[in-house]
């Protein structure tokens, strides 16, 4: 009879511990990041008597252990697709500011504006009214560049910022994983707070991989070693031990990221990730700065250089109407020519009515091409946009797609969890009888002695 006390006691033990992971599985059903456990239930087998032919079975159940469902592979595309995702994102998100700001910027219009009124003040070069428009216009133009080139220049100041804030973010979750690692390295197998953190790993592990694509291996307690930017990048995370992260930007607003272990620095070259995207953005904002800045460089100079070769309406030499302020950013430019007498109109010797200088000046537009070039700027970062856009979308289903592979694998599924409630509280019932049972047989033989 007692043997079969503790059979039922065993049992019972077995399936509480059975109905708690089961009640646990339920109330994390909607957790983002929780893996489903399962406990598993050995037949107790006694070892059988020295000289026994046979080993005796039938001793109870015991639980040998709470298994966690995870699968390696799904998760790892999971990250993998997510670092492309969020890299194009990242890309897309500073490159829509781009185009935002050149498609607000009027340059084209402006300049049109200021050549237009160029050829009307050819009409009749002696017009005050028309010299004082084409000076309105000028200061049109340069309102336009400086404007356009200063919002550039702060959407570069930005994204060095995002930048920054993210290399901290990536130094941050390193060092939770690290202390997840210190954690499963004194946990032990088969309990349930080990699987919790074998939780926590995957989640830091997936974080790290939207900030950078990450190469990950794993010991034999689950501590994972994690590199950056591909499989031979530098090491973010080794056993209890992260790396720090810095950023910086170079004159031209090339991204660098910096990984410090120790006293040893290595370059990190992201491959995937925001991380990745902040490069990329980073790159191509800085040639539209160094493309719109020659823009209003060779207008500068060459409006000057046909207003220095005619007369003006005083028969002197034509004075400069624009200059490029310095240390004034992208584009900065400013109209220097206040008195529309100095616009030079006429050529070396012409008369007052003399145009034939206001030639050259469309002979420079087209030429020049500023306008085309404004055009050209705008459209080509349109285009990237655009395809930046089309490949998001197909990044996105197919990370949503791994993502449901992987939840399918690991993720709890409430109509099979009310399946094993039911069916553990049964068994647990049911040991519970066997307890009785044993407790009735033992008080009636008590009772006849």
């Amino acid at each position: 009879m007692s043997d079969l006390l503790s059979i039922g006691a065993s049992g019972v033990k077995a399936y509480q511990i059975a109905l708690n992971t089961v009640s646990e599985n339920i109330a994390n059903a909607g957790n983002e990041g929780y893996s489903r456990r399962t406990t598993n239930i050995s037949e107790v087998v006694a070892v059988p008597r020295a000289g026994a032919q046979n080993q005796v079975n039938g001793q109870g159940s015991v639980v040998t252990g709470i298994s966690r469902a995870a699968d390696a592979y799904r998760s790892a595309e999971v990250r993998t697709t997510g670092a492309d995702l969020a890299k194009t994102e990242t890309s897309v998100t500073w490159l829509q500011r781009v185009e935002d700001t050149l498609s607000a910027s009027q340059i084209g219009t402006s300049l049109a504006s200021f050549f237009n009124a160029a050829t009307q003040l050819a009409a009749d070069p002696t017009s005050g009214a028309a010299r004082s428009t084409m000076l309105e216009t000028a200061q049109t133009v340069a309102n336009a560049f400086t404007s356009t080139g200063a919002s550039l220049d702060q959407i570069a100041s930005d994204i060095g910022d995002a930048a920054d804030s993210a290399a901290t973010s990536l130094t941050t979750v390193a060092a939770a994983l690290a202390k997840v690692n210190a954690g499963l390295g004194r946990a032990q197998p088969g309990l349930s707070g080990t699987a919790a953190l074998l939780d926590q790993r995957d989640q830091l592990l997936e974080q790290m991989s939207a900030l950078v694509d990450v190469s990950v291996s794993f010991d034999a307690q689950g501590r994972a070693t994690v590199r950056g930017g591909g499989a031979n990048g530098p090491v973010l995370v080794d056993g209890p031990d992260s790396a720090s992260i810095s950023y910086s930007a170079n004159a031209s607003g090339a991204v660098q990221y910096t990984v410090l272990n120790g006293i040893n620095q290595q370059v990190l070259s992201p491959n995937g990730g925001a991380m990745a995207g902040f490069a990329d953005a980073a790159q191509r904002i800085a040639d539209a700065r160094t493309q719109l800045g020659a823009v209003a460089s060779g207008f500068v100079n060459d409006v000057n250089a046909v207003q220095a070769q005619g007369r003006d309406l005083n028969g002197q030499p034509g004075a400069p109407i624009f200059a490029m302020a310095a240390g004034g950013g992208t584009a900065a430019m400013t109209r220097v020519l206040d008195d529309p007498q100095g616009i030079a109109a006429a050529a070396v010797g012409g008369g007052t009515r003399d145009n034939s200088n206001l030639a050259e000046l469309a002979k420079a537009r087209t030429t020049g091409g500023y306008e085309n070039a404004v055009v050209d700027l705008t459209a080509g970062n349109a285009a990237t946009l655009a395809q930046r856009k089309a490949v998001a979308s197909a990044q996105d289903t197919i990370h949503s797609n791994a993502v449901a592979a992987r939840d399918g694998a690991s993720g709890v599924n409430l109509d099979n969890e009310a399946v094993d409630l039911m069916r553990f509280q049964q068994a647990y019932s049911a040991s519970g009888r066997v307890i009785q049972v044993a407790r009735d047989v033992i008080q009636t033989i008590l009772d006849i002695h």
